[in-house]
């Protein structure tokens, strides 16, 4: 029997599998595989090639993509393998598809047992270079390393790989005395942390290396289907069931790094604002002052597992900056574990005064959505007073509405989807009746069950708010306000998760696998894409980084036939001269200018391919890097009338006592428009269109 998954973009805490994992303890070598394991294979071929919505068949040409993907899942940097190991792995490259149909896993399992050789040679030899005196690097040296992993070859001799290692291992040492460590200091961490790689590498288990085997296959479907082996599968369903908290993050793994995908809202960590999206977790500590415990390279559900603990404990946490604009320093935070409670993550709503360029005074609406919840245990006992999204926004509109408002934002920003019910019944509140998503299935059959059936609630200017973390239902929302051009969607491209899933049963353990996908009125998929907003505003996430575009084997956009709906108002007239408005804003108002400045210095920042492994040069660079910072964020406080920091250490003590602060609007989870200037920009906006024609039908027609 299989169970449909909510369509969101769920934590991935127990679902991706790295090649480092514990498990009961076994000599790699040893590892085989038996009849329950072949007949499991069989089963998961089976299903992936006939119920995955790609109807993608394991032929010759997949069974090649299997191997460059397992080649990749095990040594994505080129730090292992030989390029005579990768010319014997060809010998095999068309007949995986023949040999797993069968059962059959002898070829992948002697790739993944040379690679324990190999990273057991290399980690090893790591180690005694760290801890010899006579090892010493030479920092004057002028060379660099490459960020580009993909255009590095394998290495095709000894010494090659050799200097491939004395790179790394200068550049890992190197980071760290930037950071403030000794030298000595930080050849001790980078030594402990191999050997906890390799301590790692040698407790493989049978299912963890079935698992990371398999899922290098599942995971050329697309990236949200995997396979979980009992032994995962118990390990799940226990830690559900147990009375430890988290921090509220999605994670997911990153070349031997834990990322963070998104925060979900109201939880611990977006409570701190000092976690962000792509922020890469280096490790890991218990309490105040426990020890940080290096989980590079660590399998996810074991970072996971030390992250959890007992609500109201505190965990630390030492980051890679994502968005570490002028300091390449890492950062420690810490935060108290606990629960999300529904009614943090419920609707929210403001008023504010915003003074359009005709010096007329309005008053803007502001709910923020973070989730599409629902009470299901109360909808089941029938709770008339259950608590739901809808019913929530519902009653928010009604007191709007006594407030007189004079148009209405609705903030989706970093709203990872939820109940497709809601997001259905949620667009019954803005439009009269018509359907509002269509899935297609497996079968190719369309469904068209969610729909609007309502007279609208609300029919007056609409503006809502995305970025790139708003998923899923959101998508489904502000897809179908575009496409009935019932309001103007304004921020970043979203996420793109427009994809369902299922759980089924495999002889032993189980897969999900994605049967189904999401279709806007308009016929566009929300998959890859997500919705485009109408107004772009910069982007401080990169979409390379975050996103279903981020996965290589994400399924792709695409199109079916529009159904019948109508258009609201002519929005697409009124864009030409909303959007000149916004770009000169972008010039004049100062927090819009540095947001722009600083959306274009991580682009610049992403085209840099190498780094130096010159001490001087990177301190150069960093002070340049900071001093642009400063100048960069001067540059906003005189255009707002405020005295410029003197010092990059001012500044940061400014910052830190901000977020100490309790009045924070980021610690209360208040809206506050004053502290958000993209969620000022979209009132502004909101008072462009009113004051156009066709924003005066608006608001008359709300009427």
């Amino acid at each position: 029997m299989r169970k449909l998954l909510l369509p969101m973009v769920l934590p991935l805490a127990l679902s991706v599998a790295s090649p480092f994992s514990f498990g009961s303890a076994q000599e790699p070598s040893s590892i085989s595989f038996d009849a329950d394991h072949a007949q499991t294979t069989r089963d998961i071929v089976e299903y992936l090639s006939k119920a995955h919505y790609g109807k993608k068949n394991f032929d010759d040409a997949l069974s090649g993509q299997y191997l460059d993907n397992l080649l990749t899942t095990l040594d994505p940097n080129k730090y292992y393998f030989f390029a005579s190991d990768i010319a014997s792995f060809e010998l095999y490259r068309t007949q995986f598809d023949d040999l797993m149909s069968g059962g059959n896993l002898d070829k992948p399992l002697e790739i993944i047992q040379l690679y324990f050789k190999r990273t057991s040679e290399r980690l090893e030899q790591a180690i005694e270079l760290l801890e010899s005196d006579d090892f010493q690097f030479d920092y004057e040296r002028q060379e660099s390393i490459g960020f580009e992993e993909d255009s590095r070859s394998w290495a095709e001799t000894e010494a090659i790989m050799d200097d491939y290692w004395r790179k790394r291992l200068k550049f890992n040492v190197l980071n760290l005395v930037l950071s403030g460590d000794t030298q000595q200091e930080a050849r001790e961490a980078i030594t402990k942390r191999y050997r906890n790689q390799l301590q790692r590498l040698e407790q493989q288990s049978t299912e963890d290396v079935y698992e990371i085997l398999i899922n290098a296959l599942a995971e050329l479907y697309d990236p949200h289907t995997s396979y979980m082996a009992p032994r995962t599968q118990e390990a799940f369903n226990i830690n559900m069931s147990l009375s430890l908290e988290g921090i509220g993050a999605v994670l997911q793994m990153d070349e031997g790094y834990t990322k963070v995908v998104r925060l979900i809202k109201a939880g611990p960590a977006d409570k701190t604002g000092e976690l962000m999206p792509a922020d890469r977790i280096v490790a890991v500590g218990q309490g105040s002052s426990g020890e940080m415990v290096d989980v590079i390279g660590w399998r996810l559900d074991d970072v996971v597992d030390l992250i959890r603990g007992p609500k109201n404990t505190v965990v630390r946490l030492k980051l890679k900056p994502a968005n570490n604009i002028g300091s390449e320093d890492f950062k420690t935070i810490a935060i108290t574990r606990g629960k999300v409670k529904l009614e943090e993550q419920s609707a929210q709503k403001a008023v504010f005064d915003l003074v359009d360029d005709q010096g007329e005074l309005h008053k803007v609406g502001v709910i923020h959505i973070p989730a599409f919840y629902v009470d299901f245990e109360a909808y089941r006992r029938k709770d008339p007073n259950f608590k739901s999204t809808t019913r929530d926004v519902f009653r928010l509109l009604q007191e709007l509405d006594q407030e007189n408002i004079d148009g209405l934002i609705v903030d989706l920003r970093d709203n990872g989807g939820g109940s497709l019910q809601e997001a259905a019944t949620l667009t019954d509140l803005f439009i009269d009746q018509g359907p509002v998503v269509q899935i297609r299935q497996s079968n190719n059959r369309i469904l068209r069950n969610y729909t609007s059936r309502l007279p609208a609630v609300y029919r007056g200017p609409l503006v809502v708010l995305t970025n790139r973390l708003s998923a899923s239902a959101s998508e489904i929302f502000a897809g179908a306000i575009q496409d009935y051009q019932r309001g103007l969607i304004v921020g970043t491209q979203s996420f793109g998760k427009g994809t369902v899933q299922a759980l089924v049963g495999v002889h032993e353990g189980q897969l999900k696998i994605t049967e189904s996908k999401f279709y806007r009125v308009s016929g566009e998929s929300t998959q890859h894409r997500g919705v485009i907003p109408d107004i772009l505003y910069p982007a401080l996430i990169n979409a390379d980084d975050v996103g279903e575009s981020s996965y290589e084997t994400a399924l792709p956009w695409d199109q079916i036939h529009p159904v019948n709906h109508r258009a609201y108002f002519n929005i697409d007239a009124v864009l030409p001269v909303l959007r000149s408005k916004h770009e000169q804003r972008k010039i004049d108002d100062p927090d819009l200018a540095f947001l722009v400045r600083q959306s274009q210095l991580l682009q610049e920042n992403r085209q840099e391919k190498q780094i130096s492994l010159n001490l001087k040069q990177r301190q150069q660079e960093r002070a340049e890097a900071e001093s642009e910072a400063l100048a960069s964020e001067n540059q906003r406080r005189q255009g707002k009338g405020q005295q410029p920091f003197t010092s990059l250490e001012q500044w940061r003590e400014d910052s830190k006592a901000s977020e100490e602060g309790s009045d924070s609007p980021y610690l209360d989870n208040a809206i506050s428009i004053d502290e958000d200037p993209l969620l000022s920009e979209s009132g502004y906006i909101l008072l462009d269109w009113l004051n156009l024609s066709d924003g005066k039908r608006v608001a008359q027609h709300s009427k």
